[in-house]
């Protein structure tokens, strides 16, 4: 397992992971040639304390499920099994440890891309990475540009993964399970069937 010469990092607290994910890791392994990629499941992230946020173990649970089928996903616990506070940069250097030979590439969408200023030590973390892959929603813009002039190096780094978009997002299948509303074909069924057994987002 350490003979990786490509390794990307999907970070997320994945509450609840859906298809919308399941398609940006799948076109950024084809687009940006990786060998594996590394579902980083977030227990606590330091952007949304005071949220409430599913119990670990569930959220464990759907991510497992999600990636069953496809032998290059993996979950990774190096946030699991690391004290808080999670931030991007100790991830990546600790997976760097563990593959000393391999390329990190973090994936990230569209509007984590626009925020990234305000990370952790954005420089340092920029610098860590080999790449940067960005899925974009519908209708948004990168300003590389204006990133550039405070994340020096961004542009080289940042790769757009070309993929059908869709307006899919965790906080609003939450909404639509707490509604009433319906959310089935927004999420692999061994998630849903979580969610209906758990009885899941409902408050």
């Amino acid at each position: 397992m350490n003979g990786f010469n490509r390794i990307g990092i999907f970070g997320g607290t994945f509450d609840p992971p859906h298809i919308g994910h399941q398609i940006l890791a799948a076109e950024a392994f084809d687009q940006l040639a990786l060998e594996r990629i590394f579902w980083v499941l977030t227990p606590n992230p330091p952007h949304k304390q005071g949220h409430v946020i599913t119990p670990l173990e569930y959220r464990i649970r759907m991510v497992e499920a999600t990636i069953a089928e496809n032998l290059n996903f993996v979950l990774s616990r190096v946030e699991i099994e690391r004290a808080p506070p999670h931030y991007a940069l100790d991830t990546v250097r600790v997976l760097q440890e563990q593959y000393p030979s391999a390329e990190m590439v973090y994936l990230i969408g569209g509007d984590s891309l626009s925020t990234l200023p305000d990370w952790d030590r954005p420089q340092e973390f920029l610098d860590a990475c080999s790449l940067i892959g960005v899925m974009c929603r519908p209708g948004q813009q990168a300003d590389l540009r204006g990133l550039e002039s405070i994340i020096q190096g961004i542009s080289a780094k940042v790769r757009f993964i070309d993929a059908p978009l869709l307006e899919i997002s965790s906080s609003g299948i939450r909404r639509r399970v707490a509604q009433g509303k319906t959310f089935r074909y927004y999420l692999p069924e061994a998630v849903n069937q979580i969610i209906l057994e758990q009885n899941l987002y409902l408050d």
